[in-house]
């Protein structure tokens, strides 16, 4: 990856390698399934690069309550764990007032949840076999820095890692994968946030 820089006109660009482009087009889509299955009530997860952790605790915990549930069963984010990240309760100590709030608010964030991960497979494309030159107006600012947050959340989930600083778990090669994902995703995001507050066209670094 070329770093993103702040081009003339006030767009951020950067370049991205070909496996690169078809990772984070793949986590974007997968997060969008994620919300769209809770959406719609699905009981099974449809992200296969969240199940390549599988052999980690959280997720071995998580598949056996979804595979214990009843056809009738109305999922709640507290059913997967990087759910409840995705959409936190409002009042913590509050359970019906919590309940009420996401009543009226949960659709509208997970449909703009979706709409960001679109815009990111949009912006970025599928696949591809040279380098792909990324360029960001303020929307798509916006929706790139909210998609890899929620894809760090979910990872960080399956990984087990709760506050900055943790390293989660590492006692297999999917979750070594997994983890070296999550830290890279954080430089894609910090080379965003470097670029809005740099000068135009000043020389991006390399990862």
């Amino acid at each position: 990856m070329r770093g993103f820089i702040r081009e003339r006109d006030g767009r951020l660009s950067a370049e991205f390698e070909p496996e690169e482009v078809a990772l984070l087009s793949q986590l974007a889509r997968e997060t969008a399934e994620l919300v769209e299955d809770w959406r719609s009530g699905s009981e099974t997860p449809a992200d296969d690069v969240w199940r390549s952790s599988s052999e980690s605790p959280n997720n071995d915990q998580w598949r056996s309550s979804s595979e214990s549930r009843s056809d009738t069963h109305i999922e709640t984010p507290a059913d997967d764990p990087a759910m409840l990240r995705l959409l936190p309760d409002a009042y913590r100590d509050d359970a019906a007032a919590a309940a009420e709030f996401r009543r009226f608010t949960a659709d509208g964030l997970a449909e703009r949840k979706t709409a960001n991960a679109r815009a990111v497979v949009a912006s970025i494309g599928t696949e591809s076999t040279t380098t792909t030159t990324v360029r960001l107006d303020e929307p798509a600012v916006q929706a790139w820095l909210r998609v890899l947050t929620d894809i760090r959340l979910v990872l960080a989930t399956r990984l087990g890692i709760e506050h900055d600083g943790d390293r989660g778990y590492a006692d297999s090669d999917a979750a070594i994968l997994l983890s070296d994902i999550y830290d890279w995703l954080g430089i894609v995001q910090s080379s965003i946030l470097d670029a809005l507050t740099e000068p135009p066209d000043r020389a991006p670094f390399q990862s």
